[in-house]
């Protein structure tokens, strides 16, 4: 039988040194026992699979039944991932109800963190953001396990619990894929923690690359909205749509506060439509470095570059009641 290559073979050595157990410290009467750590970082010459990934994730969930292999963590001590895998819920109610049952049931299954890398009184969250976010609000300690994970088993950790996600959109999804990508996962990784083909993670990227995560953030999660209509967004983009326009938008807060994120996608892909050419208008006519002008049958417009907006717009307001008259004179003479 082959052996699996390990996703993380060609990664190098990413410490020298091997996971030492801490020896126990007295406990004050009101302080729990640490709990001995799940091994399971890349550690020296420790090298896993994706499937022995998923058996330790599953392991982990078998632990917190044990109470002994739990801490109890201040909630203003644990820091998110430093890989983001979901965007912020834009349903606040939905969230006050959670936090609501975590208030009347109290927290049912731990959250898993690994140490800080920089800071050693610290903890960063590889599962668990929305349930310590809550607990963080409500002033409650917050329950873990502790695990040795390096950053690139962090983002493989938590691309396959998100991949066990029902409710993770197709968005949030790809902005994944694009994390993982840049944190140095080969794409064979990324699709097997994904579960996704070449095909799908060809589409993941096509869309970040043209859309831009800024303007993703902005809309949001967007669960609604599937892969058809964000490529259709970014085929738009890709032809050259004003994108100050759509950020400038987003950016509003009506627009923030008032519609829902399948509402701000479905804006912007009203604004992103490019706007087809009147038959009327003849071609345009070079205005050199400052733009173009373009004479259809009742109008005429003026396209300005960005760097000449403002000033220009400043310079014909300072020069138009002398250009008026110059028209004036150039129609008496006609």
């Amino acid at each position: 039988m082959s052996k699996r290559k390990s996703i993380v073979s060609s990664f190098g050595d990413l410490t020298g040194d091997s996971a030492k157990p801490k020896a126990a410290e007295p406990n004050s009467d009101d302080k729990q026992k640490p709990p001995n750590r799940v091994a399971a970082g890349i550690i020296g010459t420790t090298q896993r699979t994706l499937s022995q990934l998923r058996e330790e994730r599953d392991q982990l969930l078998a632990q917190a039944q044990s109470a002994d292999k739990i801490l109890k963590l201040d909630p203003e001590k644990i820091d998110p991932s430093p890989f983001q895998d979901r965007l912020p819920d834009d349903d606040p109610a939905a969230f006050e109800q959670f936090k609501q049952s975590m208030r009347d049931e109290g927290q049912q299954v731990p959250i898993t963190v690994r140490l800080h890398p920089q800071q050693s009184d610290r903890h960063q969250i590889v599962y668990g953001h929305r349930r310590w976010r809550a607990l963080k609000e409500l002033g409650l300690p917050v329950k873990a396990i502790l695990v040795d994970y390096s950053d690139r088993d962090l983002v493989v950790a938590q691309g396959i619990e998100n991949a066990n996600r029902q409710d993770l959109s197709w968005i949030e999804r790809a902005l994944f894929a694009d994390e993982m990508h840049r944190a140095g996962l080969k794409p064979k990784d990324i699709k097997a923690a994904l579960n996704v083909d070449d095909a799908q993670l060809s589409k993941f990227r096509y869309v970040i690359k043209q859309v831009g995560a800024h303007l993703i953030q902005l809309v949001g999660r967007a669960p609604g909205i599937g892969r058809p209509r964000w490529i259709e967004l970014a085929d738009r983009l890709k032809e050259g749509v004003d994108e100050d326009q759509l950020l400038n938008t987003l950016s509003d807060d009506k627009v923030q506060k008032n519609l829902s994120p399948d509402d701000r996608f479905s804006l912007i892909l009203k604004l992103a439509k490019p706007e087809k050419p009147s038959k009327s208008r003849e071609p345009s006519l070079s205005l050199g470095e400052v733009g173009t002008m373009q004479k259809g049958k009742n109008e005429v417009r003026i396209k300005l570059k960005k760097q000449h907006q403002v000033e220009f717009a400043e310079f014909l307001e300072s020069e138009m009641e002398a250009l008026l008259e110059k028209y004036s004179r150039h129609r008496g003479k006609s």
